[in-house]
C-alpha cells in the first residue's frame, strides 16, 4: 500500500529554474523535495511505537530517479521503513539480526495484534507542511542564487 502525494507544476518549475542555471534547477529541487520528505520521515519516527528503537531508526528517505535517454525524467523521494539489514556486534553476540521487517505487522496489525499505524498518520499529518517546506526551501535557494548573481558569481 504505497500512498503518495503528487504536486503538479514541478516540470514547469524545473524549466523556469533552468533559465536561472542548471545547478539551481538540479540542486534546488533536490534540496526542496528532500526537506518535505524529511518532515514526513520525522513525524513517522515520532509516531512509531517504541520497541527496541530499531524500527524508528529504520524509517528512512530514499531518492528515486528515472532517466530516459540520458535525461532526468522524474525525481522523487520516498519515506519507507528499511528491512533486511543485518548488523554484526562484537563480543558475545554474533550476527544479531536487527531487521525491522516486522514494521508492517505494527502498521497494519495481525490476527492477534491490533494495528498501531504510524506511517499513514505521519503522511496525513505532514503532507501540507511538506509542500510548504518544499516552497520555503526552494525560495531560500532562489534567493541565495539571486544574491550570488548580484555579486557577479
Amino acid at each position: 500500500m504505497a500512498d503518495s502525494m503528487n504536486v503538479e507544476g514541478f516540470k514547469e518549475l524545473a524549466e523556469n529554474l533552468k533559465k536561472l542555471g542548471p545547478r539551481l534547477a538540479k540542486n534546488g529541487l533536490r534540496a526542496a523535495t528532500s526537506a518535505g520528505a524529511a518532515l514526513i520521515r520525522n513525524e513517522a519516527r515520532n509516531l512509531a511505537p517504541v520497541d527496541t528503537g530499531e524500527m524508528k531508526r529504520d524509517i528512512q528517505i530514499k531518492r528515486e530517479r528515472e532517466v530516459r535517454g540520458g535525461e532526468l525524467v522524474t525525481a522523487s523521494y520516498s519515506v519507507y521503513t528499511r528491512g533486511g539489514k543485518k548488523s554484526r556486534l562484537s563480543g558475545k553476540a554474533r550476527n544479531v539480526d536487527k531487521d525491522s521487517f516486522y514494521w508492517k505487522f505494527v502498521e497494519f496489525g495481525t490476527a492477534k495484534m491490533p494495528a498501531q499505524p504510524f506511517m499513514r498518520p505521519a503522511f496525513d499529518a505532514k503532507k501540507v507542511a511538506a509542500v510548504e517546506a518544499i516552497g520555503e526551501k526552494l525560495d531560500e535557494r532562489i534567493q541565495a542564487h539571486a544574491a550570488d548573481l548580484g555579486r557577479g558569481q
